[in-house]
């Protein structure tokens, strides 16, 4: 028998990321798993001159991304969802991995958004890292994927 307790998926609030959200939430409404939503801040780059200024600070998008997220929490709570979020600085792949180990998660449900070739070479894939390092059962929900979750609400 699987038994899923906990659930980590990864939000960026893109397209893919909310396809992620919506299987993670039936794996967990399915399974009485908890769902742990997780947001990460990148890090601005250093920049010696100020010309990258009027890029938002770390902490304004923080903020936004945890008003945001209030609104999924309160979305996932309605339908009978138990479901946390954290908001990190930080590297992507990294924080999944840590947060994963941290929280002992037994699965993780993340967006990918189906970079290939030089924007993947370029940006790397925090996808491919994440299925490639983690100690759990990763689910990849690709942006341009057929779903096979039917809308029953």
């Amino acid at each position: 028998m699987i038994i899923i307790r906990k659930i980590l998926c990864p939000v960026d609030f893109s397209e893919a990321s909310r396809n992620a959200v919506r299987y993670a939430h039936e794996f967990a409404k399915g399974m009485g798993a908890e769902l742990v939503l997780l947001n990460i801040v990148e890090p601005r780059p250093m920049a010696v001159d100020m010309s990258l200024s009027y890029v938002p600070l770390e902490e304004d998008l923080e903020k936004a991304a945890r008003e945001d997220l209030e609104e999924i929490i309160r979305m996932e709570k309605e339908k009978g969802v138990e479901v946390q979020a954290e908001v990190r600085i930080g590297t992507p792949s990294e924080l999944i991995l840590e947060m994963a180990e941290e929280l002992d998660v037994n699965l993780i449900i993340l967006g990918s958004h189906g970079k290939a070739g030089l924007s993947r070479l370029l940006m790397g894939s925090v996808a491919e890292s994440v299925v490639r390092k983690a100690t759990c059962p990763v689910l990849i929900v690709k942006a341009e994927e057929k779903e096979f979750i039917e809308d029953s609400e």
